[in-house]
């Protein structure tokens, strides 16, 4: 890393304006974001292979929601902090920012469309556990799975052809500073991606309000051997909705901004780092304890694979 470039007028990849940073502030904002993402992307990466070392978790529709989650994290957070730190370095080529700042969308779209599936899953799991087997499968999960895919590429595809047809000349051989607002400025698309956000979180937050009140309706139909299930499905409802709350916050980072700098116009950019690290890299925790720290199968199945379990096993 030179730190000539990190010395000089830097910028941060939240807030796409050029202010000086000094180097050991620089440094130290890089280190922590990328130790965190290390950190949290070894614990997803531990989840996902003991995903794939029990046949229990692979044939369960839960679980399959639940890593494709945990994929669908990783790929934001490293795409998320890979951006963080180029933009402390240096401006890229024009393509290469088309294609990580498409997997960055996708998989923020991502995020609510599959939480909402999950809240659907534990709706049915309690209010129809007869047909949960037979409306839950693994084939049709897989099939949803594939559909919130295809109306996230409806949220970015078409502004990423659109840059790249009327930008050919420059698609190979410019740099620029990458993010989202580099790419796409044309007016209409920018309203089309305010318009599908809206329309993609009103859906969700609808769907968690009707599953939870669902839910808890069901719990008091049921009998006291149910409760514990119901009431779990109940809280997993309100954390979700809380990950997705942390996750929404990117969308009112804009209007935000303003404010941050009005208030802290001497700390902003400290300000709009911690704003990073709870929007960009805390949402991404969350997965791992909703799962596995607070499911007890795959807990104690994940627990065989983390090092601190293996040193207390064989120290």
């Amino acid at each position: 890393m030179n730190s000539s470039l990190l010395g000089q007028n830097v910028s941060t990849a939240v807030t796409g304006q050029f202010k000086r940073d000094s180097f050991d502030s620089a440094l130290a904002k890089n280190v922590l974001v990328v130790a965190l993402g290390i950190t949290i992307n070894y614990i997803n990466a531990t989840m996902i292979y003991t995903f794939r070392k029990h046949q229990v978790f692979y044939t369960n529709p839960r679980y399959v929601l639940f890593i494709h989650l945990v994929i669908n994290d990783m790929i934001q957070l490293t795409t998320s902090i890979l951006l963080f730190v180029l933009s402390y370095i240096l401006n890229i080529n024009a393509f290469l920012c088309c294609i990580i700042v498409a997997f960055a969308v996708f998989t923020t779209v991502n995020t609510p469309l599959n939480l909402a599936v999950m809240a659907v899953e534990c709706y049915i799991a309690v209010c129809f556990p007869l047909r949960h087997s037979e409306m839950c499968t693994v084939k049709r999960i897989y099939i949803l799975i594939a559909c919130i895919w295809a109306l996230s590429l409806l949220s970015w595809l078409p502004d990423i052809i659109y840059f790249m047809a009327t930008n050919p000349d420059k698609l190979f051989l410019s740099t620029l500073y990458c993010n989202i607002g580099s790419l796409v400025t044309n007016s209409f698309f920018i309203q089309k991606k305010e318009a599908l956000y809206i329309v993609y979180f009103v859906s969700v937050w609808l769907v968690f309000i009707y599953t939870y009140f669902k839910i808890f309706f069901a719990a008091k139909s049921l009998k006291s051997v149910k409760c514990s299930e119901t009431k779990k499905a109940r809280n997993t409802i309100v954390l979700h909705s809380f990950q997705l709350l942390l996750c929404m916050l990117t969308y009112v980072y804009p209007m935000a901004l303003k404010s941050i700098v009005q208030l802290f116009s001497l700390y902003y950019l400290h300000v709009i780092y911690v704003w990073y690290i709870l929007v960009q890299i805390l949402p991404r925790c969350a997965s791992p304890i909703l799962y596995g720290l607070r499911d007890v199968l795959f807990r104690n199945h994940l627990k065989k694979y983390l090092p601190c379990s293996i040193c207390l096993r064989y120290g």
